[in-house]
Formats: structure tokens, C-alpha cells, sequence
């Protein structure tokens, strides 16, 4: 049997400004000390560059192959070498007043090589009148599932409230995929009760590694986000955490290890249900 990919993975965890170019510096330095230590796939969270800044994923959005953030991604995977999964960023959409939130991924020659558009919307009354989110209101929903070959293995994407959603894992799974990809701006207020245990659950489901680099703390425009950036075995062992800090998780990943407790556990050939 052929070896199979051992890599180290960083998950960048981010409490984003009300400045892009300032978050576009955190995550240049915070993608340079990731290389530094040998990671190959660095994950951002989502809206790494435009979360706090006000009206930012409407002023910010760009089209689709061209703009500022993009370019900053490119330049940095092919300076240092290294895959960048951009946790999302704004890509214009038909809709004058609407964008995509767009997972897009640069190879280690700045090629970008895949984009998921997230597929499930935040919008949800927490504690209604106080705490509510409507992300479909400047946000326009994707439709596919996404799964991309990688030097790495087969990556397989998801965004923050799509991990609520097992049925897009279960795609995913069928799609091949071997690590999940979970770029997140996860509330603190359901963080507390439901990150870890999501993360875990979807690496267990599947026996995939599930890597989640999440947003943290509590930003210039009031809302708080969990941090708790993760990267999980597909026994459900957390490999490693950053817990409120900002920075990041870096841990090696090992195919030979995933496909050996697939040979143990055959779920896919257990399953009964076809979606």
C-alpha cells in the first residue's frame, strides 16, 4: 500500500477590525508564522478581512477572479510556498445589493484552485429584539457542495452554520472527501454550547479530520464571536486548540492513520440511508 499524505495544517484564528487592511496585516503575519512552522494548508475564518468593518462584505465585495483580497491571497500562497484555504471573503453576485460568501482556495503557485459558496445562511433569533442575525440579507446562498483534490487529500467544504447540517457532510463524505474544511465566525453565545461537539461529531460521522479556524473575542461593532479554533482527528481527538487568544492551531495530519480506522470502522459500507 502506497503512503499517503503527513502534512501539518494551521487553523488562524482572527478577531477581525473595522479596518480590511488591518486584518489583511494579521493574516499575512499570522499566515507567515503557520509557514514558519511547517504548515502547508493554512485556513482562515470566515470574513477574515471584512467582518467588522462597517457595511464591509457590500463596499469590499469584489468580482470574482480579480480585487485586492484575492490578490493578497495569491501573492501570499505562492511567496511562501503554502495551500490557503480564504476562509470567505465578499465576491460580488447579480445583486447590487447582495454578495456570495465565497471559500476560496490558492494553491502554493497563487493559482486559485477551488471556491465554495456557502451553502446555509445564519439567520436565527437567539434572544429575540436583542440578539438576532439575518445573514441573508446581504448574503445570497450557494447551491454545491464542494469537494477538491489537493496534495493533501480530497478537501471537503463547509462554512460555520453549515456544520448545524449533517446531510452536506454526508455529501461530502460521498464526494470523497477525507478532511473537512470549516471556516467560522461561530457566535460565542451558541460557541459555548455547540462548536466543540459539532466539530467533533461531524470528524466522527465520517472518520475525516476536520479542521475549523474560527473567528474570536469581541469586535469593534459589538458582536462577539467564540474562537475555540480547532483541528480534530477522525476519532474525534482534538489535535489542537486555540482557545480565546488569537493565533492559531497547527497539528500534523495523517491520511495513513484516517484510512486505517476506515479499514477498522467501514461506516460507508454499513450505510442503509442514501441521500
Amino acid at each position: 500500500m502506497s503512503t499517503l499524505p503527513i502534512f501539518k495544517a494551521a487553523a488562524v484564528q482572527m478577531c477581525s477590525c473595522s479596518s480590511v487592511q488591518d486584518n489583511l496585516t494579521f493574516a499575512s503575519n499570522a499566515i507567515q508564522q503557520a509557514a514558519t512552522q511547517g504548515a502547508k494548508l493554512i485556513v482562515l475564518p470566515e470574513m477574515f478581512p471584512t467582518l467588522a468593518v462597517e457595511n464591509g462584505h457590500i463596499a469590499a465585495r469584489e468580482p470574482f477572479g480579480a480585487g485586492p483580497i484575492q490578490d493578497f491571497l495569491s501573492s501570499q500562497a505562492k511567496k511562501l510556498g503554502v495551500w490557503i484555504v480564504g476562509g470567505t471573503i465578499p465576491i460580488a453576485s447579480t445583486e447590487n445589493d447582495r454578495i456570495y460568501a465565497a471559500c476560496l482556495t490558492f494553491n502554493d503557485q497563487g493559482v486559485c484552485v477551488g471556491r465554495y459558496d456557502k451553502i446555509h445562511l445564519f439567520d436565527a433569533k437567539i434572544d429575540a429584539g436583542k440578539e438576532e442575525y439575518q445573514e441573508s440579507k446581504k448574503t445570497l446562498a450557494g447551491s454545491q457542495p464542494f469537494v477538491l483534490d489537493s496534495p493533501f487529500g480530497k478537501l471537503g467544504f463547509a462554512v460555520c452554520y453549515d456544520v448545524r447540517f449533517p446531510e452536506l457532510f454526508t455529501e461530502l463524505n460521498r464526494l470523497g472527501a477525507e478532511i473537512f474544511i470549516l471556516p467560522s465566525a461561530f457566535i460565542s453565545t451558541t460557541g459555548k454550547a455547540h462548536w466543540e461537539i459539532l466539530c467533533r461529531a461531524r470528524a466522527i460521522e465520517h472518520l475525516c479530520y476536520l479542521i475549523g479556524a474560527n473567528q474570536t473575542g469581541k469586535h469593534c461593532n459589538g458582536r462577539c464571536s467564540f474562537g475555540h479554533s480547532m483541528i480534530v482527528d477522525p476519532w474525534g481527538i482534538i489535535l489542537a486548540e486555540e482557545k480565546e487568544q488569537t493565533g492559531m492551531a497547527i497539528a500534523e495530519i495523517d491520511l495513513n492513520k484516517l484510512h486505517a480506522m476506515r479499514e477498522k470502522l467501514p461506516l460507508n459500507a454499513h450505510r442503509k440511508l442514501k441521500f
